[in-house]
């Protein structure tokens, strides 16, 4: 009869510890997690057009609000300003630079092409003021 009582004990000692154990883990299911991991998500700032279709209005659009005295920024710079013979982005981005995106492109036919010119020489003759080689708005 003692072995009986002896086991009888050990086995209560063993269901209040598999109690205990489930309180605790049931517990911490429900309390914040402690992590030290740091974001590595980063948000970089796009221009207006960035998703959208890139095409001669969307640059008009774009240089119409460029101002050359301001910091170039995604939203500041010149849509027809070249480098390295490269057009930049809808953000300002030119090929061969981290942030730079392939813009969706409009139609192009010899037609729209000639009267894009037209303007671009139009653009060259009456530059915006304060449109000159190092100013802050510029590609430097």
């Amino acid at each position: 009869s003692h072995f009986i009582f002896y086991r009888q004990s050990k086995n209560n000692k063993m269901k209040s510890f598999i109690i205990a154990l489930a309180a605790i883990s049931g517990a911490s299911a429900f309390a914040p997690m402690q992590s030290s991991r740091v974001s590595t998500k980063l948000f970089f700032e796009y221009g207006e057009f960035d998703g959208k279709l890139w095409d001669n209005e969307a640059k008009k659009q774009v240089y119409a609000k460029w101002d050359p005295n301001s910091p170039r920024t995604v939203n500041n710079f010149n849509p027809f300003e070249t480098w390295d013979g490269n057009s930049p982005d809808c953000s300002g981005f030119y090929p061969g630079e981290t942030r730079y995106k392939d813009p969706l492109r409009g139609d192009a036919s010899f037609a729209i092409m000639m009267a894009e010119r037209a303007e671009a020489e139009e653009r060259a003759a009456n530059p915006k003021p304060g449109d000159r080689p190092g100013c802050p708005g510029c590609r430097n």
